[in-house]
Parts: structure tokens; sequence; C-alpha cells
């Protein structure tokens, strides 16, 4: 299965780039072995509209247009449900397990994200009660990526 981070912003020379950086290529290393064939994640630029819902309008239909056909996707949102690390690592190997092609992480830029067009998400995930700055969600998603790859290789990084 292909894991995928679809973002709003670029976090190219920031620290939290680095931390997503580091993560994304420790899942990438660890998880070939446990059957997920990549770890990406596609940037896309902020939207230059003025106003904050026409933004979040464009920069969904752009998100929406570049996801790969049949994804499994899961919505980064402050509304959405949150889930312990195993909880998350039993959901990442399940839908591997029965042959999810792609999982897709959908995450919006600074103002969140609007609906999808034409997309149906399969979940909403939060990151707790706070709003946290989008490029923060971002790197704290591929950490808890590389966390579910190592509860599912058993491998002692996650010791709850």
């Amino acid at each position: 299965m292909r894991l995928w981070i679809y973002a709003i912003g670029q976090m190219r020379g920031t620290a939290e780039g680095q931390l997503c950086d580091d993560f994304i290529d420790r899942a990438r290393k660890l998880g070939r072995g446990l059957g997920f064939t990549g770890v990406a994640v596609v940037e896309l630029s902020v939207s230059r509209l003025r106003e904050p819902a026409a933004r979040m309008k464009d920069e969904a239909e752009r998100l929406a247009a570049r996801l790969p056909d049949g994804a499994h996707l899961v919505l980064l949102d402050a509304r959405g449900k949150g889930m312990k690390s195993e909880d998350f690592a039993e959901m990442l190997g399940s839908l591997r397990d029965v042959g999810t092609r792609d999982l897709a992480f959908v995450l919006g830029g600074p103002d969140g994200l609007a609906p999808l067009p034409g997309k149906k998400a399969g979940r909403s995930l939060a990151f707790g009660p706070q709003t946290w700055p989008h490029l923060l969600a971002r790197a704290l998603l591929a950490e808890q990526v590389y966390r579910a790859i190592t509860i599912l290789a058993g491998h002692p990084y996650h010791r709850a």
C-alpha cells in the first residue's frame, strides 16, 4: 500500500520540514518490509485568492484533482475524531491487509480544508481538541505514520 500526505503549503527550509522529512524517510525504510511500498508527501501551493472561503475552495479543488483514483482518504480536521497510536496503526494495517492500494492523508492550508469535490473521505482525524499550525500538523502526521509502522513491525520506538 502506498501512503500519501497531500498538503497545502511548502515546508522547504523550515524546522517542521526537516522533522517531517526525517520521519517520512524512516517510515519509507521500515515500511518496505511490511507492505508499504511508498511513503510520500505531495505539496501544493497556498492559494493566492483574497477571501478565505475562496482560498479554501481553490485549494480543495486542486487537492482533489491530484489524489490517486480510488484512494482511501483521511482528512485532517480539528473537528475529526482522535485516535490512539495503536488504533492508528491498526487502521493502516487493516487497510493494507484488505488490499487498499493508496491511503491518502489530506491537510488543508492555514485557513483549513473545504470539502473535496467529487471525493468522499473514509474518516476525519484530529490530533486532539487544539488547533495546530498546518506545518506542525503535517510533522505530527509524519511522526504518527512512522510510529504506526514501528508498532506494526514490533519495533521498540513505541513504548506505550
